[in-house]
C-alpha cells in the first residue's frame, strides 16, 4: 500500500512539474525582419518609425521612441509586462527583449503568452510595413 501511494505521489509531482514546463517556451525574438513595401522605393526612417509605432499602438503597446533607429516598447496586460527594444533601419528591424514581469522569465524561457504578443506585434508591423 504505501508503496502504491509513493507512487502515485511521484507521478503526480511528475505532472505538476511538465504542466509548468508547458507554460513557459524559449524567449521569441525577431532579428533583422526585412522592411518589405508595396512601393519600389526605400522608405525613410520616419516612414519605418510611423510604421512600427502605429503597429504597437493599435495593439496596445506603449512605443517610446528612445533616439533615432530605436523605439522601447512596453505591454502590460493583467498584471503582466513586457518590454522591448524594436530596433529598426530603412532595411530591416529586430524585436528583442528587454525586460518582463510576472511572465516566468528565467533567462531563457518565459510564459508562452509574451511569444504570441511578440508575433503578434511583429505581423502588425509587417503589415504597417507593407501599406507604405
Amino acid at each position: 500500500m504505501r508503496h502504491s501511494n509513493t507512487i502515485k505521489i511521484l507521478g503526480l509531482a511528475l505532472l505538476v512539474l511538465f504542466l509548468a514546463a508547458c507554460k513557459t517556451q524559449p524567449v521569441y525574438n525577431v532579428d533583422g525582419a526585412p522592411v518589405t513595401t508595396a512601393s519600389e522605393g526605400q522608405p525613410t526612417m520616419e516612414q519605418v518609425k510611423q510604421a512600427i509605432v502605429r503597429a504597437g499602438t493599435s495593439l496596445g503597446w506603449r512605443m517610446e521612441p528612445a533616439r533615432d533607429g530605436l523605439i522601447v516598447a512596453t505591454l502590460v496586460s493583467r498584471g503582466h509586462m513586457a518590454k522591448v527594444d524594436i530596433n529598426y533601419t530603412t532595411s530591416s528591424y529586430s524585436i528583442n527583449y528587454k525586460d518582463s514581469r510576472d511572465l516566468d522569465y528565467d533567462g531563457e524561457k518565459i510564459h508562452k503568452g509574451y511569444n504570441r504578443w511578440i508575433q503578434n506585434l511583429d505581423q502588425r508591423i509587417r503589415s504597417r510595413l507593407i501599406a507604405l
